[in-house]
């Protein structure tokens, strides 16, 4: 029994020491120094829907949906053909397929092909959509502690695609005030993730000067679970639903993001009929220094800015606001007496003359003193795990009388 008993402890014991030998080889990066945040300033403000026609023709979109695949990790019950018909039953013009490390095929039409992926086995979830990519990365940090693992995937992965949104950071394991005032390279935000509709996590990285643009998403895993599809989404004024239009609408920011609630608590003809009636945004934009908005239905309308601070509450239909020269940004939230929730861009100060927006790829540079000693610890941990796992399963001879 004694035998039975150390030779379990020995292979618990080799189970952890190998979890952590995994670990430190998933853990190689450069260590960055960052610079200090500043926020947005400039004599013009960035108007994100500047763009868009009088009458625009508003289409539903998600862009962050799973799929069952043809391999052993299979997070979703359904196939695409299944999950697309399911969301156009709720009304989506724009689905794409986010699996992860897997680029999923449109599964009626090529021309309406959205190449996706979901990057990240984390253990703290933190996760990227990587929009159209030139390859796939399949390295990842399993246990991303520090920033500079974080910013090294992002410089890395947007280098090959399109842009990059950052995922769920209300569900991503120790997101800090800190990381959020110093990564870059994103350019969209799942700034709705969570059960809280204040997008702590959004204004941060906003007050830290860091642009982006308020893109949330399903992040559906069971199309067939009514309380898990049609939750939250984003209404572009696109010409059409093919991906160059798509792009160029995105990083335009010409588009509105709205959290639905479950409507019919699972009865599926209320969610239907109820998401055929949502409330809509009929006007938005900036008139010189005044921010407008008006809505279908009254709401509670939100002003958000500088340091999560609510600058004002309207209630009604209409809304309007200048954004005041020592004021950095603002945004605006709707909040529906049905439960929905209307999100905007956010109006930004920015030069001109210098840059097309308020997006900047803020510069870091690799501190190599830190960058050397950090990844030798590294190796030398690696090298004491491999020489604790062999006398550990070495066999010891007993001492002669």
């Amino acid at each position: 029994m004694k035998n039975v008993m150390i030779f379990l402890l020995r292979l618990l014991a080799s189970f952890f020491m190998l979890l952590a030998l995994i670990i430190c080889v998933f853990s190689v990066s450069p260590i960055f120094n960052f610079n200090a945040p500043e926020p947005f300033c400039g004599p013009d403000i960035y108007n994100p829907y500047a763009g868009i026609p009088e009458s625009p023709e508003w289409k539903r979109a998600n862009f962050h949906t799973h799929t069952r695949v043809d391999n052993i990790l299979n997070e979703c019950p359904e196939y695409p053909a299944v999950v697309y018909d399911d969301y156009q039953k709720l009304g989506y013009d724009i689905l794409a397929f986010s699996n992860h490390n897997q680029l999923t095929r449109h599964p009626y039409d090529s021309t309406l092909q959205i190449n996706v992926y979901e990057h990240g086995y984390s253990l703290l979830k933190f996760h990227k959509l990587v929009f159209n990519p030139s390859g796939m990365l399949l390295y990842d940090h399993l246990l991303p502690l520090l920033v500079s693992q974080k910013q090294w995937q992002y410089d890395y992965l947007s280098r090959n695609a399109d842009f990059l949104v950052m995922n769920h950071p209300d569900r991503t394991l120790l997101t800090t005030p800190r990381s959020m005032r110093l990564l870059t390279g994103y350019r969209f935000m799942e700034a709705d993730s969570g059960v809280s509709t204040d997008l702590l996590h959004w204004d941060e990285a906003l007050s830290a000067g860091h642009y982006s643009h308020c893109l949330i998403n399903d992040d559906c895993h069971d199309s067939g679970n009514h309380s898990k599809i049609g939750r939250r989404c984003s209404w572009l004024a696109t010409p059409s639903a093919r991906y160059e239009d798509v792009k160029a609408t995105l990083l335009a920011g010409a588009f509105y993001s709205m959290r639905v609630p479950d409507f019919g608590d699972g009865d599926w003809r209320i969610k239907y009929a109820a998401n055929d009636s949502l409330p809509r945004v009929e006007e938005l934009g900036l008139q010189g220094d005044t921010v407008y908005l008006r809505l279908s239905a009254p709401a509670r309308i939100e002003a958000w800015g500088q340091g999560h601070e609510l600058l004002e509450t309207v209630e009604g239909k209409y809304f309007e606001r200048p954004l005041a020269a020592g004021e950095p940004y603002m945004r605006l939230t709707a909040c529906f007496d049905n439960g929905v929730v209307i999100y905007t861009n956010a109006f930004a100060r920015y030069d001109s003359r210098h840059a097309e927006s308020p997006y900047v790829e803020t510069p870091h540079s690799v501190n190599w003193p830190l960058t050397v000693l950090f990844n030798a610890g590294l190796l030398a941990l690696a090298a004491l795990l491999c020489l604790c796992f062999r006398r550990l399963w070495t066999p010891h001879k007993k001492l002669e009388a």
